[in-house]
Formats: structure tokens, C-alpha cells, sequence
């Protein structure tokens, strides 16, 4: 039975309660009532708030992603089969041959690559190989030998290594001639010439093989073993055996072993497209975290590529999604938020409601399905609720919201004024964390008319700590890098008493609030009476000055 496809349920980067809630909670619904695999994932570190929320209800936090780009593990990776580096290069072509397979992989035994060999480097060993001590260069067994050539061993140990300095000659002069040429330790191809035979053993020849399958006579075996030289018998005849024999090489010797082009199961397909065009090769090995050999990769894969399957729950623009989305193939979005720039390549299932809550628009969904709601998911989505309405003070709150944070707190056992008291004392706790871990507590990018800007949010119940953290906070904005941003604001919002002080930078951006809110602002802030939402208050009134 075939795996079914993970498909990942995904907030937007910076999350915040509902942005993870949410994941979790429409995961949990589509694996009751869709086929797949639907796996809730985090695009950025959960904030105190989140992560009192989840542990208060005994769920563990999605694991992080940080990009969704196709990667190697995605795509089709072939289990081409490895080779011992000990086998002939003509065992290893008739592998090949056999499997259709242009390159393979020498594998050792726990795992790792030692080399590759392609038909290429056979073709090269056979045709631009002139070298006649090659068997003793790459220390061939006479076990190859044999096998190579169809041999059997008269005289000698098949596991023995050919002698150094050796070199393959053919028997074909008389004694007289072979006397000058044949020197220690050389292989000689002969027939059933008992005196070429004898002059061999005399010069001390390292092994005789005798073609044709010609009996070997006691005498000659006799003086071969008192003087260590081996006799081969091979059925082929001189032409053949001689055709033959330095195919018998390992591949340790021809295999490539530097500079190997590997990928890891990790990388992005986009990222390597540039390395493998560069090099002709049909196929490329894969290898896993720990650098074990896991497969090959084709360059016929990637024209199959299997993108990874997305539902963004919380968001629907590009610029606060998770890296690599425009690779991937996304099926839903569930949404609270205005519409933003964001294309896909197939129709989707699109679902936004003007709620305060993502979460409101998941319960309603659970409702749809008529799916019976545990306790831990009612708790998540009832958290969610509260945290985005602000404990339903915020202007973004609608009464389906309260409606359902009320039904879900039923379900859930839990006090709802109690239980938001709690969590929004959880996340207003800002001891022992940088301006900089603040600022992207809860940080979303925003475009229009060609301006770029960031907003981010904060919400406590005590006054003083915001007042202290304002000047802080201002120092860190000023001395950030803007990158592709043209301005930076962050909303430093007090729960109890409904409003935010709001600290900017960059260039106009004094005039662009004081135009957005009528009121005049200081030097880097501004002070906002009744001000709460950034998705209904602030955000709203800057774009529309924008695009005046």
C-alpha cells in the first residue's frame, strides 16, 4: 500500500496563537474527514503566549520549517544498486549492461560512497588503456583473473594478488626469444608449448596461462610450484585470453573517487539545477544527513517533480508565508485577513471570513463536518480566540467569535476570564528576552504602491513595562537594517486600557501617521487612544493613506 502524501498545515513566520492553533486544529479536522496525511508545521519560534497555551493543554509544539521548496527527497530517487570496488571492470559492465544503468555507485559496507563508476570510464579502461603492467598497478586478485578470462587455477592461491612490476606478455616466439624478454614475475599467454612453458618457470615467471584448455603436463606443474609460479588453464584462445585478461582490473583502480558531485536528500531542487547543468552526467548520488549512499538522482526526475503539498492557515500573502511557497503546490487557505498578493498555479480552496479569529472560521468548519471537537483541540481554538480579540475587546471581534470562544471554553472545562488572564500574563512577560526577540515576537510584512513596510505588536497588561520597553525598542529599529523595508512599526498595545503607543522609523514616517491617525507624534512615537488591532486599525489606515 502506498505511503499517502504529507501535507503540511502552516501559519504565517512570526506566529502568533492562532496563527499555530489554527495549524493544529484544521490539521486534527482533515485527517478525519479527508484522505492524506495532514501534518500541523511552525514557521517561526512560538512566543510565551503560544507556548502557555500549548503546554497548559498538553499539546506538543509543531515541529519548525523554515522553507517548502521542492527538495531531493521529494522527487523520484532511483535505488540503483552499488558495486564492490573488488569486482572486474568486466563483471561491473555486464552489471550494467544487464540493469541499463549508465553510472553506479562503490558503496562500502556500512554505507558510505567511495566512488562511482559510469560506462564511460569502462569504455576509456578498455580503449585508452596501453599499459601492460596494469593488472599490477591496480593490484588485481587472481581471482578476477579466473573469472575474467573463465579460468581454472592448476597451480596457486586465487586469493593471491598479481606481483608487483609484472607485466602480460604473449608466448608466441620460440624459447631462444622469450629468454630476453620475459622477466620476474611477468604473466605469460601461451599454448601447449612445453618448452615456452619451461623457459617461463626458468625466468621466473609469476603465472602461465595456458589457452585453449591444452593439458599441463605433471612436470611442468611440478616445477611450478617448487619455483611459486601460477598456471591458469582458460578455454579462449590467445586473442581472446589476451581480449580479455586486463579486464580483470578492480574498479577500485578506474573508479572515480575526488571531486564527486553528491547531493544530500536536504538540498533544493532549485538550488542544484545550476551544478548538475553543468555536468553531463545522466545521474547524480544522493546521500542522507549522516553521508550514507541513499540513491541516485536522474535528470529525468526532475522533470516529475512531486512539490510539497501546503494549506496556509492565518495569512495569504507571499511576504508572510513560509520561504519557498511559490514552489509549492498549495491546496487551501483559511483566512481572516485582507486579500493580498498571492498567485497559485492551480485553483485552490480559498475560505475567508471577516471574523477576528482564524480559528472562529475552523470551529465553524468542524460544525460543517459535524466532527466531534476533543477537549485539547476546543482549548487551542478557544486560546486563539481570545488571543486575537483581545478577550473580545478588540474591534476585530464579531459575536460569532465570542459565540464560539464561549462554546469551545465549555468543551474545553476552563474558565474563559481566568484562562485569558493567565495566558495574556504568559505573554506579556517580556524578562530575559532582547529588543530584537520582541520586535519579531509578532512581525508581518506589508506592500503598496511601491512602498514596503513592517509592523510589529506586542500586547500587555502592565504599563510600566511598555513605558520602559519604548526607548528600547526605538534604539533597536534605528540601528536595524531596513533591507527591501522603507519603514518599521511596532505597536506596544495595553490590553486594560484599549489603546497603543506606536514607535516607528524610517524616512516620512512621522507624517505618513500623522496623517493616517490626525494626531501629532513625537520624535519616533505615537501615542494611540483606542487603537488595538493592527490587522482592522493600523494597518487599514496606513494603506490608505499609501495609496492617496
Amino acid at each position: 500500500m502506498q505511503k499517502q502524501k504529507d501535507i503540511f498545515v502552516i501559519g504565517h513566520k512570526n506566529p502568533d496563537t492562532d496563527s499555530i492553533c489554527s495549524a493544529i486544529a484544521y490539521a486534527n479536522l482533515k485527517n478525519k474527514i479527508s484522505k492524506g496525511n495532514y501534518i500541523p508545521k511552525r514557521a517561526g519560534e512560538i512566543n510565551n503566549e503560544t507556548k502557555y497555551v500549548l503546554d497548559f493543554f498538553g499539546v506538543n509544539t509543531p515541529e519548525f520549517i523554515n522553507h517548502v521548496g521542492t527538495q531531493v527527497k521529494d522527487v523520484t530517487i532511483k535505488q540503483t544498486p552499488s558495486l564492490s570496488k573488488e569486482m572486474s571492470l568486466k563483471n561491473a559492465w555486464i552489471t550494467m549492461r544487464d540493469m541499463g544503468e549508465a553510472t553506479m555507485p562503490i558503496v562500502t559496507e556500512d554505507g558510505k560512497l567511495e566512488g562511482l563508476v559510469s560506462v564511460k570510464d569502462i569504455a576509456t579502461a578498455n580503449m585508452d588503456i596501453y599499459e601492460t603492467k596494469i593488472l599490477a598497478l591496480s593490484k588485481t586478485k587472481y581471482s578476477n583473473i579466473i573469472d575474467t578470462i573463465d579460468g581454472t587455477m592448476i597451480v596457486g592461491n586465487v586469493e593471491d594478488t598479481v606481483p608487483e612490476n609484472s607485466k602480460i606478455l604473449i608466448g608466441a616466439a620460440n624459447p631462444d626469444l622469450l629468454e630476453t624478454y620475459v622477466e620476474k614475475g611477468d604473466i605469460l599467454i601461451t599454448g601447449n608449448r612445453f618448452e615456452s612453458q619451461l623457459c617461463a618457470i626458468e625466468m621466473n615467471a609469476g603465472c602461465i596461462v595456458v589457452c585453449m584448455g591444452a593439458p599441463v603436463s605433471k612436470t611442468i606443474q611440478k616445477l611450478a610450484m617448487e619455483n611459486h609460479c601460477y598456471i591458469i588453464s582458460t578455454p579462449h584462445d590467445s586473442y581472446m585470453t589476451a581480449r580479455l585478461i586486463s579486464q580483470s582490473t578492480p574498479l577500485d583502480y578506474f573508479m572515480r573517487k575526488e571531486n564527486l558531485l553528491t547531493f544530500s536528500t536536504d538540498d533544493f531542487i532549485s538550488d542544484i539545477r545550476g551544478r548538475m547543468a553543468k555536468i553531463r552526467h545522466r545521474d547524480f548520488p544522493v546521500l542522507d544527513r549522516e553521508g550514507n549512499y541513499v540513491g541516485m538522482l536522474s535528470r529525468r526526475s526532475l522533470l516529475e517533480l512531486d512539490n510539497k503539498k501546503i494549506i496556509m492557515v492565518d495569512h495569504n500573502e507571499t511576504s508572510q508565508a513560509v520561504d519557498g511557497i511559490e514552489e509549492a503546490e498549495i491546496l487551501e487557505i483559511i483566512d481572516h485577513h485582507r486579500l493580498g498578493a498571492l498567485e497559485t498555479t492551480m485553483p485552490v480552496y480559498f475560505r475567508n471570513q471577516p471574523v477576528g479569529c482564524t480559528s472562529t472560521i475552523v470551529y465553524t468548519m468542524y460544525q460543517e463536518n459535524q466532527v466531534e471537537i476533543e477537549p485539547k483541540m476546543a482549548g487551542l481554538m478557544c486560546s486563539a480566540i481570545l488571543s486575537d480579540t483581545l478577550m473580545f475587546r478588540s474591534p476585530t471581534c464579531t459575536p460569532i467569535d465570542q459565540q464560539a470562544a464561549e462554546r469551545l471554553a465549555e468543551i474545553a472545562g476552563i474558565d474563559l476570564r481566568k484562562h485569558a488572564e493567565k495566558m495574556f500574563r504568559a505573554g506579556s512577560s517580556l524578562a530575559g528576552k532582547t529588543s530584537r526577540e520582541i520586535f519579531f515576537t509578532d512581525f508581518k510584512k506589508f506592500s503598496a504602491n511601491g512602498l514596503n513596510f513592517g509592523v510589529g505588536q506586542i500586547s500587555s497588561l502592565d504599563q510600566t513595562e511598555l513605558c520602559e520597553l519604548r526607548p528600547k525598542i526605538s534604539e533597536f529599529m534605528k540601528a536595524a537594517e531596513l533591507g527591501d523595508m522603507d519603514m518599521l512599526f511596532f505597536l506596544m498595545t495595553n490590553i486594560i486600557e484599549e489603546s497603543s503607543d506606536m514607535v516607528f522609523v524610517g524616512e516620512n514616517a512621522k507624517e505618513l501617521v500623522e496623517n493616517a491617525f490626525g494626531t501629532q507624534a513625537q520624535e519616533d512615537y505615537i501615542h494611540l487612544e483606542g487603537v488595538v488591532s493592527r490587522k482592522k486599525q493600523f494597518v487599514p489606515r496606513i494603506l490608505s493613506v499609501v495609496q492617496q
